[in-house]
């Protein structure tokens, strides 16, 4: 089976690891195409993006498309029955333009500003 649809994410963040474990333990029972790659790994060079940015949002390609953001996860929920009411949900133009703008301004600056300081403290104490 081809896996083409990938996802990358960072799995030292607490937020994202537990968020996408669960689709990938989904995606895994379900036997979906769906590869899941850490961007902390080796995987991370397959998809020409540095760390820094990789870890600012989620990213999905799937048939050579890049998609990062809402939108990334609008295809990744497609990709997975369980999912396809929030992916269509989510696309509805009011909804979709709030959720861009929650996740774009708020939710991914906060998260990436928290995987900083906690990469920080790691560093630091080393």
């Amino acid at each position: 089976m081809s896996q083409n649809t990938r996802v990358l994410y960072n799995a030292e963040c607490p937020v994202c690891n537990f968020e996408i474990t669960h689709y990938a333990n989904y995606s895994s029972k379900e036997g979906l195409p769906i590869r899941f790659d850490d961007l902390n790994s080796d995987a991370l060079a397959d998809w020409d993006l540095d760390a820094d940015t990789a870890a600012r949002r989620l990213y999905v390609l799937k048939d050579d498309a890049l998609y990062s953001g809402i939108p990334a996860f609008i295809l990744l929920w497609q990709e997975m029955p369980r999912y396809r009411w929030l992916a269509r949900l989510v696309s509805l133009p009011g909804v979709h333009k709030l959720a861009s703008l929650t996740y774009d301004h708020v939710l991914a600056p906060l998260i990436y500003r928290w995987h900083l300081r906690r990469k920080a403290r790691a560093t630091s104490t080393v």
